[in-house]
């Protein structure tokens, strides 16, 4: 029985509607609705609140959802590294360019500005470390794979372990190629224009 069934049958043993039990959980009536068509989850507070209410336990208000519960909040961490991954490449790279055309022309300010955009980029990037050792994801064949919201078998994620230091390496040179390419390419874009 998942969470949604279980409202209404307790709901129904009470003989309460769905207006009063709203009252006594400090919610509105349309969310007691969005519970009970499965639309939505109750949050903790509500999860408490309605298992003092009925006077049950939290456990057995939600145990058939907990399996459902666990892999909504593994796609809620999915996105946030999907996210995090945008916004460091933004930061990253926003922060080289930007210091890249400001040294160029001596402007202060503006490597201030692209100092700021890269600790912008830096900081998620620790935030995505931190997904990373919280799901024991440290490959890049693991990282797509949690990105897409899939798991390694145990076979793989043995071999996989095997290329994390590797891996580092080639990603700490790589990315100071493409830092090095980027700074390159923008100051020979202003050497032409300012030739011209």
């Amino acid at each position: 029985m998942n969470i949604s069934e279980k409202i209404k049958e307790q709901r129904a043993r009470l003989g309460i509607s769905q207006e009063e039990l709203a009252e006594k959980i400090y919610v509105t009536r349309q969310t007691i609705s969005s519970w009970e068509n499965n639309k939505s989850y109750p949050d903790v507070h509500s999860l408490v609140l309605l298992s003092k209410t009925f006077e049950i336990t939290i456990d057995a208000l939600i145990k058939g959802d907990l399996v459902k519960m666990e892999q909504e909040i593994k796609s809620e961490d999915v996105k946030k590294m999907n996210d995090y991954s945008k916004l460091m490449v933004v930061g990253l790279g926003g922060g080289i360019i930007l210091f890249t055309l400001s040294s160029f022309f001596g402007f202060i300010p503006g490597i201030v500005v692209s100092a700021l955009v890269y600790l912008i980029g830096t900081y998620y990037s620790m935030r995505i470390e931190k997904l990373k050792k919280q799901y024991d994801v440290q490959t890049y064949r693991e990282i797509l794979a949690f990105s897409k919201g899939e798991t390694l078998d145990e076979i793989s994620k043995i071999r996989e372990s095997g290329k994390v230091k590797y891996q580092k390496i080639f990603f700490a040179v790589g990315a100071g190629i493409v830092a090095m390419a980027i700074v390159t390419t923008v100051y020979l874009v202003i050497a032409v224009v300012s030739l011209l």
